[in-house]
């Protein structure tokens, strides 16, 4: 076996003499100890750690891991992995095109937060590390020496800006941090990664169904965390192994197999979402998943003015109010102003068309400005949304959506018999109400991927991109802007409204304060514009995992009390301070704020 040394792409020049470690250890030591102690940490996790059940997860249990324990080993396993890729075993290279040793010390990192968390919890809730069983001290140590081990593994050190002599102190202070941050980005910097060896057809649709099973496993691990502890962890552990396996190369390579397989792999996303109620025992969680895609669907629809037409939308969530309010009014609520019991599909299309009826007559006198005027506006249109359908009550306005009361007792729907307010067996699993809606908002979001899918690669979608990244230049080359911007505004806002129409009956009561600016709990316009910048504008899946994450973790993080909005704050800031492109960034996008980045051979139409 030989061993494999990743070399380091820096911004700089790198220096002559050997590369070296974090940490003063020979490269043949740190590794063996990063790769020993990731093993060791999977043992320990097969350990008591406390001897009382009272800590959450019961740790006190032999040969069975439970709790925060499945997670270190998780990572204890990826650390050993990498490890044993980075001596170059064969069969595990695939997975490290990129190099085996900045992934290693992610997992190192990762798996020795996630342990010294859980005994930190423990001594914590428990009084004392006196608490602790074997187990829990073997665990600390072992992960400890892998850290130890993976941060002494060599890299290319970047040639580091010489002080100046009259600098201040505080001067000082920020250059000496530029240089460490410098040389800490070069030490978990990966290198280019190695072509793949071409595999056949079938041999790549597995890996994408293999891949897709994976991301449903963590989903449905992650939705279902019982407290908190238990979900602090699975972010740390979520975080981390993301990271590790993207700087090993892995991200990369399968992103270019499914590119290859656009339509299989969406296929296969949808099945393996819509697998997700037949691994819940009850409709608890199917609740959060169905409004993860209501988010997530209105989400999408945004994503076409903001990331393909470039158009700062900041009163997005008033054409959801528009197409739920619709619908609401014509299914048959007892509350009411008409009586009125239209299908399903009927209600549908009108409160689309409705919405997209919104769009337009919002979108033809405003979209004649830019930038931030725009987005002045566009909040003006959803304040005005808000406050007409709270005045339309009889008193201060004509009785229309009965104000602050909003329209409740929205009928369940019920489409050709199937009554979705009931529970089902299918397939040997019974079936909630909100499991029902979720497959349904499962639909109406395939929909939505498709028609933005197939508007973004037209000719339609090449003038959006063109007036994104430069309107000026796209006026001059014939593109009629106000007409492609309005053809943007009118079928976001039809694919708002067409999500607002199932929202109306997943609810049961449609009121106004559902619809503000800024709000806890999402959707709202601020929270939709997040999770479209934090998943990556200009893709598919971008807001799609930006969504469920900007619902999942504040749903999760309700034990910080006072301090949630701020922890939450805290962590976009970061991300946007380090990742600005988004977790799953548009290519083009992405060699913007990454100019060192290799670019692609090809791009797509809409530069993804």
């Amino acid at each position: 076996m030989t061993t494999q040394t990743t070399a380091a792409q820096t911004a700089g020049t790198p220096a002559a003499d050997t590369p070296k470690g974090l940490i003063g250890i020979p490269e043949t030591i740190g590794r063996a100890l990063a790769t020993a102690g990731g093993a060791l940490a999977v043992v320990s996790t097969f350990l008591a750690w406390t001897w009382t059940s009272e800590f959450p997860g019961d740790l006190t249990v032999y040969g069975y891991p439970g709790g925060l324990q499945v997670l270190v080993l998780i990572g204890g396993a990826l650390t050993a992995l990498f490890g044993l890729a980075s001596y170059g075993v064969k069969g595990l290279r695939w997975l490290v095109p990129a190099g085996a040793d900045s992934a290693l010390k992610l997992a190192a990192l990762g798996t020795f937060v996630t342990a010294w968390y859980t005994i930190i919890a423990i001594s914590t809730t428990l009084g004392g590390l006196v608490n602790l069983e074997p187990g829990g001290w073997i665990a600390a140590v072992t992960t400890l020496a892998a850290l130890v081990g993976a941060l002494a593994l060599p890299f290319e050190r970047p040639v580091l800006d010489a002080a100046d002599p009259d600098d201040s102190g505080w001067e000082a202070f920020r250059h000496n941090a530029r240089n460490q941050g410098a040389v800490l980005k070069a030490a978990i910097a990966s290198g280019t990664a190695s072509p793949a060896r071409k595999l056949p057809s079938y041999a790549e649709i597995l890996i994408i169904v293999a891949a897709l099973a994976v991301g449903l496993i963590v989903f449905t691990y992650g939705i279902g965390t019982e407290y908190d502890e238990l979900f602090v962890g699975f972010l740390i552990t979520a975080g981390f192994g993301f990271a590790a396996v993207a700087k090993a190369g892995l991200v990369g390579r399968l992103s270019a197999i499914t590119a290859k397989h656009r339509t299989v792999t969406m296929v296969g996303a949808f099945v393996a979402a819509a697998a997700f109620p037949f691994t819940q025992s009850d409709d608890r969680y199917a609740t959060i998943g169905v409004y993860i895609l209501i988010f997530a669907t209105v989400a999408l629809g945004l994503n076409i003015v903001v990331g393909l037409a470039g158009l700062l939308d900041l009163g997005y969530v008033a054409f959801l109010g528009v197409g739920a309010y619709t619908a609401a009014m014509v299914s048959g609520s007892p509350t009411s102003p008409f009586d009125i019991h239209l299908p399903f599909w009927l209600s549908a299309l009108i409160g689309a068309a409705v919405a997209m009826v919104f769009g337009v007559v919002i979108g033809a006198p405003t979209l004649r400005l830019r930038g931030d005027y725009l987005a002045i506006v566009t909040l003006g249109f959803g304040e005005i949304f808000r406050i007409a359908v709270l005045n339309m009550d009889g008193t201060s306005g004509p009785d229309i959506t009965n104000g602050s009361n909003g329209i409740s007792s929205v009928p369940n729907l019920n489409i050709l018999g199937f009554d979705f307010g009931q529970q089902h067996d299918i397939l040997g699993v019974s079936i909630g109400r909100f499991s029902n809606y979720f497959l349904l908002m499962l639909l109406i979001t395939l929909v939505v991927v498709v028609v933005f899918r197939r508007s973004s690669d037209s000719r339609i979608g090449r003038a959006w991109i063109a007036i994104r990244e430069d309107e000026t230049a796209a006026l001059a080359m014939g593109i009629n802007g106000f007409r492609v911007k309005l053809i943007a505004f009118a079928l976001g806002a039809t694919l708002a409204g067409l999500a607002g129409t199932v929202q109306a009956h997943v609810t049961y009561t449609v009121t106004p304060e559902q619809y503000q600016f800024a709000h806890v709990v999402p959707p709202n316009s601020a929270f939709l514009l997040a999770a479209v910048v934090l998943g990556g504008m200009g893709t598919i899946s971008g807001p799609l995992v930006g969504a469920a994450l900007l619902y999942l973790i504040p749903a999760k993080l309700q034990f910080l009390g006072d301090y949630q909005l701020f922890a939450f704050g805290l962590a976009l800031v970061l991300l946007m301070r380090f990742r600005p492109e988004g977790l799953i960034p548009n290519r083009r996008r992405q060699l913007e704020f990454h100019e060192e980045a290799e670019a692609p051979t090809v791009l797509s139409k809409a530069g993804a």
